[in-house]
């Protein structure tokens, strides 16, 4: 059941996985629409990831063909993120950010910082990061080191 009528959710989305899909599915539970803020390749350089990342059009790609899957493409607009902000600070209808325990402290900022522009701050609904078979929560990082794979089986490593 929808409680929103547009939801916003931002991410690198790099290595579409497990945890990803979670959050994603999450805000097409709780939104009618759904902004997906997509960090752009400058982004990406700013946060200084301990990785290398799909370019922009090749992340944009996996997403569209991950959301066009479930058949959720129609509820959905991907937009460019510049900054951790994107357009929570001019989209006046946006009614909740999902985000996950990771990035919960940002949507607290962007709501204290929505307050100081005369904008509601949103709801926040937060979703739990998905762990791995090692208990450790699945991401990008541990994929692209190749300890797990997109759904957090352990890859075994093959002693040469």
């Amino acid at each position: 059941m929808n409680h929103f009528k547009k939801v916003a959710v931002g991410g690198t989305f790099d290595k579409l996985h497990r945890g990803h899909k979670a959050l994603l599915d999450r805000a097409f539970d709780v939104g009618e629409k759904v902004l997906i803020g997509l960090t752009t390749d400058r982004f990406v350089a700013e946060m200084g990831k301990p990785h290398r990342t799909a370019s922009f059009a090749q992340r944009q790609k996996a997403l569209m063909g991950f959301l066009s899957k479930r058949g959720l493409a129609g509820r959905a607009e991907i937009v460019p993120l510049n900054d951790a902000y994107g357009l929570t600070l001019s989209e006046r209808a946006l009614e909740a950010l999902v985000v996950s325990e990771e990035t919960q402290k940002i949507g607290e900022k962007i709501n204290k910082t929505r307050g100081a522009v005369g904008y509601c701050p949103l709801e926040i609904v937060v979703v739990s990061l998905v762990p791995a078979e090692n208990h450790c929560p699945i991401s990008t990082t541990s994929i692209r080191r190749g300890e797990i794979d997109r759904n957090g089986r352990l890859i075994e490593k093959v002693d040469s």
